[in-house]
């Protein structure tokens, strides 16, 4: 048993419980532990949420950075980018579920420790969108907030999309990207 296991068991187990419905002998249980054996392994609830949300991040920045970091226009890049975290958050989707909708059951201490790698994971997305404000690619007075509204449709995606469904992944990001780049009003594009 490694900790690996653990926390991927941990991360179906939090999604289909809930961070606060979940216990640590649900955890023990989904990976064949007594609670006392699984206590060798974790100290405790926060510290497997901690680091499910830090693997996450890890796993989406290794992803989004070198996308980010190309020398290529930004329009480009920001498309691939979205393309490449919807298929991240399909492929993962109980680590990405604990993520999105788990992050608010962090402590305060272990909060702090996190929002600076949230942050980080933001920025990579916000260069790129001042990256084509400043090429004259993108007109968008406020890059924060594109970056916010982009991640939220995004992130909800992990709501409603299913493997096998009307659309795939990458049809969907090529939708969003339309919608996002070209807008809803007839003649934009």
């Amino acid at each position: 048993m490694t900790k690996t296991d653990i926390l991927d068991a941990a991360a179906q187990v939090f999604r289909q419980k809930g961070y606060h419905g979940a216990s640590m002998s649900d955890i023990a249980a989904a990976v064949n532990l007594q609670k006392a054996s699984l206590y060798h392994h974790v100290s405790s609830k926060q510290e497997i949420l901690l680091a499910l949300l830090d693997h996450a991040l890890e796993m989406l920045t290794e992803r989004i950075a070198p996308i980010a970091n190309q020398s290529i226009p930004a329009d480009k890049k920001l498309h691939e980018m979205i393309r490449v975290y919807l298929q991240s958050l399909a492929e993962n989707s109980d680590l990405s579920s604990v993520l999105l909708f788990e992050h608010r059951s962090l402590d305060k201490k272990s909060h702090a420790r996190h929002v600076p790698h949230r942050d980080k994971f933001e920025g990579l997305w916000q260069d790129v969108l001042n990256e084509g404000v400043r090429t004259k690619i993108f007109d968008c007075s406020d890059t924060g907030l594109a970056v916010r509204a982009l991640m939220g449709v995004m992130n909800w995606t992990l709501t409603w999309y299913h493997t096998g469904g009307p659309k795939s992944i990458n049809q969907i990001a090529d939708e969003y990207a339309d919608l996002f780049f070209n807008g809803l009003l007839k003649g934009a594009k």
